[in-house]
């Protein structure tokens, strides 16, 4: 089964340091448009574990005898996952976090693709996952009619049912199971029923997008019934066929996701404009969001999808400067780092802040493609 991204599985990552040995971080892109077959997916694996074997973090003059072994060991434990235990149904991606000798090890099935990447360093390599976060996961779909009422929840690019508050209602003209009157109370009892689930849901999940599959009738009948809560979370209502699939529910439900998320990129974009116009709680470019994400200031990184830059880091503090000095709180010679976005990410994620890649606009061009709202 995919995994889903969130902020919090990325800080756990940032969280990472390697104290005894290093760091792989490795992603595979499994789309099959890209590696139609097992076989395309094994060379793609063997040549991106080829190249972390030659790679500078790999062979750098620094390592110990005992970290050089302890690499081999990883490399060996990852080709060993994918000959033996990985399984590629429904997975479009995959990343493995691998530190052996500081018993690390994470593997996220992705349901949606990488760009394939190896890494060998102290620190996890996270930038990639980053615009798979906010792709939909956890939104709610629910699918209400005068009997039905069933509840999805989008896990890992699928939807999984979540409640059921179906009910054998008597349809109009039935006779001899209630006056009209009485089946029109059953109806509304049986929508009440399903609105107060949602509500439920809806707080337990903690989930900010639902979608509703129901007819016109219905959507007049039920919106009339649902709490303030829930109302403010549905970002769309659409129709479906009696018998329509989870497959075909997604299907009609990813374009109503999709254009919240765009909304959302829009409000945050547009956030963002309104405090750097005034000079206060915001920053733009890599020098201003280096130092900021340093100090943790960083309420918000905001940076266009495939923008990145080198910088440099302090290797004593970890702090982040766009030109190569020394570091400006302990003197330190700062060192040259090809990725100043997967730095940048792990600094705002270190001091508690949120990452977000800009997916639908462009609006940070001008700006070399990187900013960040700030808490000061």
């Amino acid at each position: 089964m995919a995994e889903t991204v969130t902020s919090d599985v990325l800080r756990e990552l940032a969280e990472f340091r390697a104290e005894k040995g290093c760091a792989i971080s490795l992603y595979v892109n499994l789309d099959p448009s890209d590696s139609p077959t097992a076989g395309d997916a094994d060379a793609r694996v063997s040549s991106l574990l080829a190249e972390g074997e030659r790679s500078q973090g790999a062979n750098s003059n620094h390592l110990t005898h005992e970290q050089r072994a302890g690499l081999k060991t990883d490399f060996g434990r990852i080709t060993d996952y994918f000959e033996n235990e990985f399984s590629r149904e429904g997975t479009l991606g995959v990343a493995i976090f691998l530190a052996g000798l500081d018993n690390a090890w994470r593997v996220l099935t992705l349901s949606q693709p990488v760009p394939d990447k190896v890494r060998v360093s102290r620190e996890f390599y996270l930038a990639p996952l980053v615009p798979l976060i906010g792709r939909g996961d956890g939104a709610i779909v629910a699918v209400v009619g005068r009997e039905r009422g069933q509840l999805f929840g989008l896990r890992n690019g699928q939807l999984v049912e979540i409640a059921d508050q179906s009910e054998d209602v008597p349809g109009p003209g039935e006779q001899g199971r209630g006056s009209e009157r009485h089946i029109e109370k059953l109806v509304t009892d049986h929508l009440r029923d399903v609105a107060d689930e949602l509500d439920r849901r809806l707080r337990r999940l903690h989930t900010t997008q639902i979608v509703i599959v129901a007819s016109e009738e219905m959507h007049s009948e039920l919106g009339d019934l649902l709490s303030n809560e829930v109302r403010n979370a549905v970002v769309g209502w659409t129709k479906a066929d009696a018998h329509a699939t989870p497959a075909e529910l997604l299907e009609l439900a990813r374009p109503l996701l999709d254009e919240a998320r765009s909304e959302e990129e829009a409000s945050t974009i547009e956030r963002w404009r309104e405090e750097a116009g005034r000079g206060s709680r915001a920053s733009s470019g890599w020098s201003e969001t280096l130092e900021a994400a340093s100090d943790g200031r960083v309420e918000v990184l905001i940076y266009q999808d495939g923008a990145d830059h080198e910088a440099w880091q302090c290797p004593a503090c970890g702090r982040l400067a766009l030109e190569g000095k020394s570091c400006p709180l302990d003197g330190t010679a700062m060192e040259k780092r090809d990725e100043g976005l997967d730095l940048a990410v792990h600094q705002a994620l270190a001091h508690g802040g949120t990452v977000w890649a800009i997916t639908s606009h462009r609006d940070l061009d001008p700006v070399e493609g990187i900013g960040a709202l700030l808490r000061y």
